[in-house]
């Protein structure tokens, strides 16, 4: 593995064929991370494991020089106060890198990993109402999370709303800090 970072891939198989508007390979990059914690990487490999599944994603050709045809493969980093996607065809060829800034998941992010703590402490001690309760705004800030993607990445990659939830838990993910 190169660098000191720690890289999260899954390739379930090979694409369709015909379905050239997806990602086939997501690799998270985290210099922060030498490795997570087992709970950390079990989330995130089954959210690349379901990314890799079932996704939209379609590079906007009015956004990037040229967008050959895909499927895609995606680096995700965090690159100083932005978030990186590195977007290249399956078979290498450089699509592109689109940053975004940090700043608008920043907050959602605290407060998501704070419900979290919240839900996992739940699980060992809370009644099922308070669980459920827990949860339903676990997975609210989830979505608003995968919104605020879905905003950013408007005119530059198509998402839906699946895909955007499962890339905002890969986003989380390059909040950890060794």
């Amino acid at each position: 593995m190169p660098g000191p970072w720690r890289s999260a891939s899954a390739v379930p198989g090979p694409a369709m064929s015909g379905d050239t508007n997806r990602v086939v390979r997501v690799d998270i990059e985290n210099p922060g991370v030498v490795r997570y914690h087992p709970d950390v990487e079990r989330e995130i490999q089954v959210a690349i494991f379901d990314l890799i599944e079932e996704n939209a994603f379609a590079p906007d050709a009015g956004h990037f020089d040229h967008v050959p045809d895909g499927p895609y493969a995606l680096v995700l980093r965090a690159q100083g106060r932005q978030l990186v996607f590195e977007i290249s065809t399956e078979a290498g060829a450089a699509v592109g890198e689109l940053p975004l800034p940090m700043t608008p998941f920043r907050k959602t992010i605290k407060d998501y990993f704070t419900i979290c703590e919240s839900y996992y402490e739940a699980i060992r001690t809370a009644s099922p109402s308070q669980i459920e309760a827990i949860d339903m705004g676990r997975r609210g800030l989830h979505n608003e999370g995968s919104e605020k993607l879905r905003e950013l990445l408007s005119g530059k990659i198509g998402i839906d709303h699946d895909t955007a939830r499962r890339l905002f838990t890969l986003i989380c993910a390059l909040h950890f800090r060794a």
